[in-house]
């Protein structure tokens, strides 16, 4: 298992730089933060939980900071999903459509997280959960690269990969351990050198506690 945090090419300090949750917008995911801290609870069903839990360690794996795991990101992830959020209120496209039973119960977004399992599994030749975790994180790199070529937007792990990280970075964890804090800023400095060790800000966070 990788040390670093990373899936693919991009860390997740490098992922914050590039502005992930000003993209995905940080006001919903305070919102269902505050759902699950007042009871709700997805629909998943067990397979769909040991997925989430596998792929949300993998892309946060606890290092010098606690992990995903340690801030019940798979809940918050399978909640986004059950809600539709990140655009995964209607079926993935292309290859990645998923046969639904007929007045089927289940969220649509759960179908997301069902694409890629089905495709980690045809990589593992058999159930990607029970690998070894040094498998799991080979097969799920390869992914990443796949889905992250160009022309490839509308594959399912896009949504997956961006719930994960932005669920972590809206936690408390997230907001105040593994990024950096700061109550009162210092003063401005309009061009300040990035390292691999450089942590992005996080004065205004607003997120609440979980679990």
């Amino acid at each position: 298992m990788a040390s670093t945090g990373t899936i693919g090419s991009m860390d997740r300090r490098q992922l914050l730089g590039a502005g992930l949750l000003l993209a995905l917008g940080v006001g919903t995911p305070l919102q269902l933060w505050r759902r699950h801290a007042e009871g709700e609870s997805d629909i998943a069903d067990v397979g769909q939980r040991a997925l989430a839990e596998r792929l949300s360690d993998l892309v946060v794996p606890a290092t010098d900071t606690p992990g995903a795991l340690a801030v019940k990101v798979p809940d918050w992830l399978l909640l986004a999903l059950s809600h539709g959020q990140a655009g995964t209120a209607a079926q993935p496209t292309g290859p990645y459509v998923l046969a639904r039973p007929v007045g089927s119960a289940v969220p649509v977004g759960l179908a997301w997280l069902d694409a890629v399992g089905r495709q980690l599994n045809a990589m593992a030749k058999g159930d990607f959960v029970s690998l070894a975790a040094k498998a799991q994180h080979d097969l799920l790199s390869a992914l990443d690269a796949e889905a992250f070529k160009p022309g490839n937007d509308a594959h399912p792990w896009h949504k997956i990969k961006d719930l994960i990280l932005t669920g972590y970075y809206t936690s408390e964890i997230g907001g105040s351990q593994e990024l950096r804090y700061e109550l009162v800023p210092g003063r401005w400095e309009p061009d300040i050198p990035i390292t691999l060790q450089t942590r992005a800000f996080s004065s205004d966070w607003t997120a609440v506690d979980f679990g």
